[in-house]
Order: structure tokens, then sequence, then C-alpha cells
């Protein structure tokens, strides 16, 4: 039995890599912004990334740290601090409780900077994980999705109206929630230090593609629409007005969207003796489908 101390443990990768570790017979350290419900083997820290002596009790006796929180959608300046200054406050408290094994979620975008401020703080990011000294492990996901996801709910309502509003055309990849969560696990017991993974399920789809099978799940066939980039960036004016901080569709992941592949480079993916995935995106999508129906968001 191990110790797994993990960063944004309330959310939705972090919510199933609990679930995962306790399967696997660990005891879990988890830091929460507000006090949490008792559960067998779980120890809840109160705190954030921006408190040192609640990252230094979180940190205090781990085996490993998995560092899942991070921030998705923000100005500049919050992409910074949750980031970037996040990670850097939680690699300290790693270094100062003699932690060696750290795990940090990054996101495929840090692959490309250039495209968003979202990429290019994970990219910043990685790069303090690999100067940390600590046995890194890196791991980029595709999108993931999954029971509980709030992020691709409107792709799954649109497609339930039969529409599909697209990026440019371009490649895909995804993975499941419940997947990546036992990868997080599996590296935090026994994956090679200083490696960097691209996560996916192995499958490419292209924008359209997804989008029909995101029908399927809902049980409505879809028109897919392209739209051009300046089309999009209008409509991340809009979803702003109409959601403010809410918004789904921002300046900053048009961005991202836009760019013509995000999928897994075979040469970055995980070893097959190390993990592999089991959940089959059609698959996955169905039950996610069923899970926004049972609770009535979709």
């Amino acid at each position: 039995m191990s110790v797994l101390s993990i960063t944004g443990g309330t959310g939705f990768v972090g919510r199933a890599t609990i679930d995962r570790a306790l399967a696997a017979g660990h005891e879990v350290r988890a830091l929460a912004r507000r006090p949490q419900a008792q559960r067998d083997r779980v120890t809840w820290v109160t705190g954030a990334l921006d408190d040192p002596a609640a990252l230094a009790t979180l940190a205090r006796g781990a085996d490993a740290v998995i560092h899942i929180a991070g921030v998705v959608n923000a100005a500049r300046a919050g992409f910074i601090a949750g980031n970037i200054e996040g990670t850097r406050a939680i690699l300290a408290a790693a270094q100062g409780a003699g932690v060696r094994r750290f795990v940090h979620v990054s996101s495929l975008s840090a692959r490309e900077p250039q495209l968003s401020d979202y990429g290019w703080s994970k990219a910043e990011a990685e790069k303090l994980v690999e100067a940390s000294g600590l046995d890194w492990i890196i791991l980029r996901p595709a999108a993931v999705y999954g029971p509980g996801d709030m992020e691709m709910r409107d792709l799954f309502r649109a497609a339930k109206l039969g529409i599909a509003l697209l990026p440019p055309p371009g490649v895909m990849s995804a993975v499941a929630v419940d997947d990546l969560a036992r990868l997080l696990v599996t590296v935090a017991e026994r994956g090679a230090p200083h490696a960097m993974y691209e996560v996916d399920d192995g499958t490419s789809w292209t924008h359209a593609d997804f989008a029909c099978a995101i029908g399927t799940a809902v049980g409505r066939p879809v028109m897919p629409l392209h739209l051009p980039r300046a089309l999009m960036l209008l409509g991340a004016r809009i979803d702003g007005l109409l959601r403010g901080d809410r918004a789904k569709l921002t300046r900053d992941r048009v961005g991202y969207l836009a760019h013509p592949d995000w999928t897994a480079r075979p040469d970055r993916r995980v070893p097959a003796a190390l993990w592999s995935p089991l959940v089959d995106t059609r698959e996955g999508l169905a039950e996610t489908a069923r899970w926004y129906r049972a609770n009535g968001l979709l």
C-alpha cells in the first residue's frame, strides 16, 4: 500500500483517479478548497495551490504526488497563476517533503504553445517539472471525456438538436476518464521516470466523424458544419457575452481548436506493457450520454 497525494481531487479527472487509487489498494491524500465528505482511506487537505502550508501537509509522507489541478479557462494571468505558479508550488512541496515520484498532467496543447495561452502555460509548467530533479512523468492527454464531464456537454446538447458547429477540418482523438485515471495510478506505482507520454485511446477521428459519433450516442443524426476561424472568434465573443466566465468557447480556445492535428504521436505513446486503453470511443460516448440523461443534463 502506498500513499498517493493528489491535487485536483474534486475535479473530473481527480475524482476518477481517487476511485482508481482506492481500488488499487492505496491510501489517498487529496487537496480540496472546501471541506469534503469523509471517505475511507482518503484524507482531505483543505487548501489550494497558493497555500504552501496546505501543500506541505499534502506532500508529507507521500510515496508519489499526482498533480492534476490546473486552469483550463482564464485570462493569461489566470493561466500563469494556476498552471505555472501552481505547478512550481506543488513541486516545491514535493521536494521539501522528500517525495521522489511526481506525476504531472499536462495537455496535448503544450506541444504547440504558440497557439494559445493555455498551451503556453502547460508547456512552461512542463519545463518546471523537467528541471525539478524529481523522478517525473508527464502525461499529455487528448480530449478527456466520460460520465461527470461538463466540458463536452455542449457538444452532446448540440448533437441532440442535430447540429455540430466545428472548427476547420482536422483530426483529433480522445481518452475516457477511467482509462486516464488508471494510467495515472499505474505510472505513480511503476512508471519509468523522466518520461513524457501523449495519451489517447488509439483512434483518430476527423472532427466531423467525432461529432457524428456523439450524434449516435444521443440517438440523433448530426449535420457537421465547419466554421472558419474568423467565425469561431465571433462565436467566442458571443459566448463570452452570454455566459461570461462560464463560456466554453473562448478566444484562447479558438487558437488551439483550429489546429489540424490533436492526436497522440506514435513515438510518444505509452508502452503497451505499461498501459493500454480499455474503453472504445463509441462505447464511452454512449456511456457519457446515458450519464447526462440520468442527471437531467442532456
